[in-house]
């Protein structure tokens, strides 16, 4: 017996083509600040599977297991409810940070992939374009050619890099931020796992404000930022 699979999947295959036939693109519903592309969240990639699922009596579920220190594992399963024939997918995620908000945001990711993967889900721009792609590409090859901090903030290679939920502690840092009218705050996690802060808003007549209060403008992305650890 496949470890990933029941012995038989034939009702199972059955529900699936089913499914397949039917199940709409997941929307990409949010943006990230540093790539600049959509992205499909979690909440978008469930939206479009879980009725289409429901209606043809496949249940999923997913679960984290132990896997080695730094990273988490999930589990990915749909189970023929009539039949009990089941199919999964076993995924390792590093963790960008040691810490409970940290290992959310990288089942979040891992359970949204894994999902789509195993369901044959595609994504959707709203746009028409498809700026995912390009981004990796052009973000791959400025990760090449820079070497500051700055840099750093922009070799995401990844144009799915999810703002955080923030923390008791990072609702701290947050509050300590100077307050300027039209000037909203996000805390963003970059791919080398550290914590950012990007003002966004009404930011073009503040420039010498945000700068005197250690952001940095990111003249590719068009947005002002800082380290977390410097807020």
């Amino acid at each position: 017996m496949d470890l990933f699979c029941s012995e038989v999947v034939n009702d199972l295959a059955g529900a699936m083509l089913k499914v397949q036939a039917e199940i709409n693109p997941a929307i990409k519903d949010r943006e990230n600040p540093f790539a600049k592309a959509k992205y499909a969240t979690l909440n978008s990639v469930m939206e479009a599977s879980r009725e289409v699922l429901l209606k043809h009596g496949v249940w999923l579920v997913q679960y984290a297991v132990p896997v080695e220190a730094g990273h988490v594992g999930l589990v990915t399963k749909l189970v023929h409810a009539a039949s009990g024939q089941w199919q999964a997918s076993f995924m390792v995620m590093p963790l960008p940070k040691a810490d409970p908000q940290g290992f959310g945001s990288a089942l979040t990711y891992a359970r949204r992939y894994s999902l789509a993967t195993l369901v044959g889900l595609v994504v959707e721009d709203d746009d028409g374009e498809a700026a995912c792609g390009r981004s990796r590409k052009n973000l791959r090859k400025n990760s090449q050619n820079k070497h500051t901090e700055a840099a750093d903030l922009n070799s995401s290679s990844d144009c799915d890099s999810e703002i955080a939920a923030p923390s008791s502690s990072e609702s701290d840092v947050l509050k300590k931020l100077p307050k300027f009218d039209g000037v909203n705050y996000q805390l963003v996690n970059a791919a080398d796992g550290k914590l950012c802060v990007v003002a966004t808003g009404q930011t073009s007549g503040k420039k010498e404000l945000l700068r005197n209060n250690g952001f940095r403008w990111n003249p590719e992305r068009k947005i002002w930022w800082k380290y977390a650890q410097a807020a």
